[in-house]
């Protein structure tokens, strides 16, 4: 007796699961018919957003930055030979340079890498506002480009006085990654003006950084005598 009440039970659950299901069912099915053209139009847009995108990415922004790493050959070979003027303008061959790379190729990775080299050769060549607007306006990524930038700012406000923002992007450079290079490189120019400005304790931590994680460093040498000079 008790099994057949049990089987009675389950069958009426399933019943029950049934019909809540086909309830959902056919509110679903009448919310769809309701709102067809919604949804199709919804659908639709999709779509053409989608086929937008693909034929911006592979057939305007792939071929065009393709173009610019061509077009940037001459003016970064000038640029990697200290030749800043004319890197920016005319760097021979009948190749663009960095200022109509920036113009021609906007939006590609290139001529955001050529705004970083023009505010470096506009940093070399004593155009400080110039150098701080194309720093400024570089999207920095990877290992690289954030301590160049943040260092070359940090160069440039130094170079016009503004101490306290130099400071502030030489420590930026000197945190924003690790190079054997540029990071003790800044991390020395940083270690400098704090002591400059009178803070013993960020010359101190700058100075301890090189000596402890770039002992082959250029600004290794005498670290000793500098790491003294800020100790109480």
């Amino acid at each position: 007796m008790a099994k057949r009440r049990s089987n009675r039970r389950e069958e009426d659950i399933q019943e029950e699961l049934v019909d809540v299901v086909q309830t959902n069912t056919d509110s679903t099915t009448a919310w769809f018919e309701k709102n067809k053209s919604l949804v199709m139009g919804l659908l639709a847009a999709a779509v053409i957003l989608l086929a937008g995108f693909l034929i911006y990415k592979y057939f305007i922004k792939v071929p065009k930055e393709k173009e610019a790493k061509a077009a940037i050959y001459k003016a970064e070979l000038q640029f990697e030979r200290d030749s800043f003027a004319l890197a920016l303008e005319n760097p021979g061959g009948g190749f663009e340079g960095l200022l109509d790379i920036i113009d021609s190729y906007s939006g590609t990775p290139t001529a955001n890498l050529a705004k970083l080299y023009a505010g470096v050769s506009y940093l070399n060549l004593g155009r400080f506002d110039d150098a701080i607007s194309y720093l400024q306006s570089h999207s920095a990524a990877g290992d690289y480009s954030p301590l160049l930038k943040n260092g070359s700012l940090g160069d440039a406000y130094s170079e016009k006085g503004d101490m306290d923002k130099a400071l502030s992007f030489y420590e930026k450079a000197a945190n924003a990654g690790e190079d054997a290079l540029l990071t003790p490189y800044y991390l020395y120019k940083l270690g400098l003006l704090a002591k400059r400005n009178g803070n013993a304790s960020k010359a101190k931590s700058a100075f301890s950084r090189i000596k402890n994680d770039y002992p082959n460093a250029n600004e290794a040498t005498n670290i000793d005598v500098l790491i003294n000079s800020v100790s109480s």
